[in-house]
């Protein structure tokens, strides 16, 4: 999604089914904590088979998200584009790969991004991940009903700005960020909605400041400082859907301009190189991989505090393959302590950790 620098790789399956191939439209920046969710699920015995291992779990993964989950080829009609790479399809591989587990995988890719945790609860997929953070708002349907539920979380993230590294002094601050500051977000993703709550431009449930302009497909509209005009990391209201440019009300909140609709992440860093924008906001893992494929011209400038974390999702039916599958990645990771630093310096870690399972 966001560079060539692309680490580790996955295996990709196919069966018969279907592929849902959908052009990459969205990415996912970088995820916020507001509603951090820790799903409480049943324990289970580890050497407990997670299907009857006859069963092909239909995986959709998020093809744009270097270098967590993305498929080797961006194109769509290209064979590649089913073909499953980054941190998280190794993680799918290895626990293939663990006896007794009962687990095979074929996997699909979806290049849409808004709701994507949802689709587990469709009957195309038994699992979807792509970097997801944990949100309890993402558990959610569009009545509020529990549809699907989170893996404990198997991969930490942290939000951070992205700026040329010229600029790094200038913006070496959240506060740094006042009206003249262009930031460049990915439309409904936890990095927007984290940005907006740290400028100030929303509040803690996601109600725009009063006096905030957004441009829509259906013109500007001026927000009023109600739940009529709202943005969290799940959703937005309808009033803003499509918006792509958000002018501030006070001169110490920035303006924001999104991306994604062609492109996804590309579109972003392209914006920053050329100086249509001067910071990115979003997740630290894309914006450190970003530093590395521009060759140091961009820096992380400043870091969130918050640790956010990202799973899988279940629809709410599948709670005891969610609790089993979920036992196993703990064991990958060792409770979180192998993560995605660990991954970086060593991309057969979690086959290893595999192989110490079978033994």
């Amino acid at each position: 999604m966001e560079n060539e620098h692309f680490i580790g790789k996955g295996v990709a399956e196919m069966n018969t089914k279907k592929i849902i191939i959908l052009t990459c439209v969205f990415a996912i920046a970088g995820l916020a904590a507001c509603d951090q969710l820790q799903p409480i699920l049943h324990p289970t015995s580890p050497s407990q088979a997670c299907t009857d291992g006859g069963q092909v779990l239909n995986v959709g993964f998020y093809a744009c998200f270097s270098p967590v989950s993305y498929s080797a080829d961006e194109e769509p009609t290209a064979e590649g584009f089913s073909t499953h790479l980054g941190y998280e399809a190794d993680l799918l591989t290895a626990l293939e790969t663990m006896e007794g587990a009962g687990l095979s995988f074929a996997r699909h890719p979806i290049a849409v991004w808004p709701d994507i945790w949802l689709k587990s609860a469709y009957p195309e997929y038994d699992i979807v991940g792509g970097g997801i953070t944990i949100l309890d708002s993402r558990t959610r349907d569009e009545n509020g009903d529990k549809a699907v539920n989170f893996t404990s979380g198997h991969i930490k993230f942290r939000q951070s700005l992205l700026v040329r590294t010229e600029d790094a002094e200038r913006l070496a601050d959240y506060a740094d960020l006042t009206s003249d500051v262009r930031v460049g977000v990915l439309y409904a993703t936890t990095g927007e909605a984290r940005l907006l709550e740290l400028t100030g431009l929303v509040d803690a449930n996601g109600v725009l400041a009063e006096g905030t302009r957004v441009t829509t497909p259906q013109g500007t509209v001026v927000a009023d400082g109600t739940v009529m005009y709202m943005i969290t990391a799940a959703n937005a209201t309808p009033n803003l859907a499509g918006r792509s440019h958000l002018y501030p009300p006070l001169e110490n909140m920035p303006q924001v301009i999104y991306f994604g609709d062609e492109g996804g992440e590309s579109e972003l860093l392209d914006a920053l190189a050329a100086g249509t924008i001067d910071a990115i906001a979003r997740g630290e893992i894309g914006n450190r991989d970003a530093v590395k494929a521009y060759n140091n011209t961009f820096t992380v400038s400043v870091l969130d505090e918050e640790v956010e974390l990202g799973g899988f999702t279940l629809a709410v039916e599948d709670a005891a393959l969610a609790s089993c599958i979920d036992e196993k990645l703990n064991y990958l990771t060792d409770d979180r302590n192998i993560g995605y630093a660990e991954w970086v310096a060593d991309p057969l870690i979690f086959m290893r950790r595999a192989e110490m399972w079978n033994n």
